[in-house]
């Protein structure tokens, strides 16, 4: 973002306004989806492939020398919109291979999105200013065309899939009379609350903590990457440990540890240890995240099988329009005060997330 301010003349609100962006593009793509029940409808590999093809051309787009601002967050917007066709329709395919067993599915599946979140951070650190940012860019989207290759080559139609004939307007509200489905949702909707926000200002939490230790240097990219990358793993474990405690009960406890997290959070800030605050940004960094495919699993399995990629589609939309929220409330705290204390406004996600998985019964859980 800072490389696109300087070549493009951007001013610092405007990069604000290029992140939402993308997030606006996501959410008016899962909401088209959802709509039009696209996942169901159409075989979900040959979406997954349309979409990230096209994805990666609008992100390529930035390179042009001849961007605008308008042009600029057109090609965000759409990149964004096309994200849609590729996360929650990767989930859809992974609820049409598993009937038993989802949650460890979709916990390599979120850990992969989550190694992906974190891989611009790498690139970014180990280019650093040996090659042009644009190199970035190009990277990213070699990597999107490469995934949809992938998913169009080895994975076909799943045994479990069952095709929706017809549109279906009105599953965007039904889905939401399902008491099951709707305390799984809001518990996500808790947990999204405090996900990205968390994502996206894990530089500047670094960069806060140099300034506030002026001793302690960090490799502010290199950590952002392995503090957000290293939520994949605890995605993977996460679902390997709700095959046995239950997916209700890990989640509940992964968004527990999150919300400590958060309270804990400018304690830790002020005290001047690398070590320690490293470490504690690196477990946050997990438990954070491991719930994700976990909610994912609860909502699949509380939807009907007929819509259930429409339902999906349909949390992830809401999930990432309340993202803005938090990420701008967060972006306006950031520029009013330099104070830790106002990262303990994440906590109100899993709190309310919390206070939905407790109104959850067990019969609900699969």
């Amino acid at each position: 973002m800072d490389d696109l301010a300087t070549h493009f003349n951007l001013s610092q609100d405007s990069l604000g306004h290029l992140t939402a962006a993308v997030q606006f593009g996501f959410i008016t793509g899962t909401l088209i989806f959802a709509m039009l029940t696209i996942a169901d409808r159409y075989s979900p590999s040959k979406v997954f492939m349309v979409s990230a093809l096209l994805g990666a051309i609008f992100n390529l787009g930035i390179v042009w020398e001849g961007n605008t601002l308008t042009s600029l967050l057109l090609l965000r917007f759409f990149t964004g919109f096309f994200l849609a066709g590729i996360y929650p329709v990767g989930m859809k395919i992974a609820t049409d291979y598993y009937e038993k067993g989802l949650g460890k599915s979709l916990g390599f599946l979120v850990g992969a999105l989550v190694i992906g979140t974190a891989f611009p951070h790498f690139l970014k650190g180990i280019i650093g200013s040996s090659l042009p940012w644009k190199s970035v860019l190009f990277a990213t989207s070699v990597l999107a065309v490469l995934g949809g290759i992938l998913m169009i080559s080895l994975v076909p139609n799943g045994p479990y899939r069952k095709e929706g004939l017809t549109l279906q307007f009105s599953a965007f509200f039904k889905v939401f009379q399902n008491k099951g489905f709707r305390s799984a949702a809001f518990g996500y909707f808790g947990h999204m609350w405090e996900l990205y926000a968390f994502w996206a200002f894990v530089p500047v939490m670094l960069k806060a903590y140099t300034s506030f230790h002026p001793q302690i240097t960090l490799n502010i990219p290199i950590w952002s990457f392995l503090i957000i990358a290293i939520g994949g793993l605890a995605c993977v474990l996460g679902g390997f440990l709700s095959e046995r405690f239950g997916t209700k009960r890990t989640a509940f406890t992964a968004l527990l540890l999150s919300g400590i997290c958060c309270l804990l959070f400018p304690l830790l800030f002020i005290i001047n240890s690398e070590i320690l605050f490293i470490g504690y940004l690196l477990f946050w960094g997990m438990v954070v995240i491991a719930d994700s495919p976990l909610f994912s699993t609860l909502v699949a399995h509380n939807a009907s099988p007929e819509v259930k990629g429409t339902a999906l589609t349909i949390v992830n939309c809401i999930g990432f329009a309340i993202t803005i929220v938090s990420i701008q409330l967060m972006n306006n705290l950031v520029a009013m005060t330099d104070s830790s204390t106002i990262y303990l406004i994440l906590v109100l996600g899993p709190i309310f997330g919390l206070i939905s998985l407790k109104t959850m019964s067990d019969t609900h859980e699969n």
